[in-house]
């Protein structure tokens, strides 16, 4: 084999490596990321929309 390929492909497969780590260390991807952002979205709509609404202050009519 090539000298030269060899380095290559030794390079490419440490450079996968990396990346492998990287991904495990740093976190999701970003169909995650936005899947999780849409269900608390969505959550918070439902909780907004359960709410009862605040008594007025002042006094209270005749």
């Amino acid at each position: 084999m090539n000298l030269r390929k060899w380095r290559r492909a030794k390079a490419k497969e440490d450079e996968g490596a990396q990346a492998a780590a990287n991904r495990a260390a740093f976190g999701r991807t970003r169909a995650q990321k936005q899947r999780d952002e849409a269900g608390e979205a969505q959550r918070r709509t439902l909780l907004d929309a359960a709410r009862l609404a605040p008594k007025p202050e002042g006094p209270e009519p005749a």
